[in-house]
């Protein structure tokens, strides 16, 4: 059986096919996974925000 030139050029088409479903399917996720971990540090900075400023510690000072 020979390999001939048609038989390989459609194979790499193919795999060629199959890296850029890949490529654009990663890209997706990892914009998806940006957008969540923002959202995380935005709540989290949101959170610590609040309750510094909901617990503030008070010292009182005495003379005697």
């Amino acid at each position: 059986m020979t390999v001939q030139k048609a038989d390989l050029e459609a194979k790499l088409r193919e795999i060629e096919g199959v890296v850029i479903d890949v490529e654009e399917e990663a890209k997706s996720n990892m914009v998806t996974v940006a957008v969540v971990a923002g959202v995380i540090v935005i709540g989290l900075v949101a959170l610590v925000v609040w309750r510094s400023k909901r617990s503030r510690i008070h010292v009182e000072v005495y003379r005697t």
